[in-house]
């Protein structure tokens, strides 16, 4: 592995167990994408290393993941990562749907989630009333 200090950031590896916490996420997470075949780490002799591609890879599918996409819908956007400059725009438009999808489910859930905060603040003051109404 090259130490941070020589090398540039372009030029810097990782082992699996320095990206997995630098990313906050286990080791078993990392091979798991590599088996998905989202990424595809480089070998040195047996060990796996990381390089600034697999991260900017990794720092993607995360994303994906905390937005509630799909492995399969990770896959479409981390794929066109790797295409040419052209294909910028397809996977402009591709994440910009997906997220459109995502934010119009949020706010529906944030919808359902205030009027069950209502309800439960109703029948919480409905229960203190007749608390005190009792002996």
């Amino acid at each position: 592995m090259t130490p941070a200090t020589e090398a540039s950031p372009a030029d810097r590896l990782w082992t699996v167990g320095e990206l997995a916490d630098e990313l906050g996420i286990t080791t078993r997470t990392l091979r798991f994408y590599e088996a998905e075949g989202l990424i595809t780490p480089s070998r040195a002799g047996s060990a796996r290393v990381y390089d600034h591609r697999d991260r900017a890879r990794l720092r993607l599918i995360l994303r994906g993941k905390r937005f509630g996409m799909s492995l399969s819908e990770i896959r479409e956007i981390v794929g066109m990562y790797d295409g040419a400059a052209s294909s910028e725009r397809r996977q402009l438009e591709t994440l910009l749907a997906r997220l459109g999808e995502i934010t119009a489910d949020l706010r529906a859930r944030e919808r359902d989630l205030a009027r069950t905060l209502s309800e439960v603040d109703e029948v919480a003051a409905r229960c203190q009333q007749r608390l005190d109404q009792l002996p």
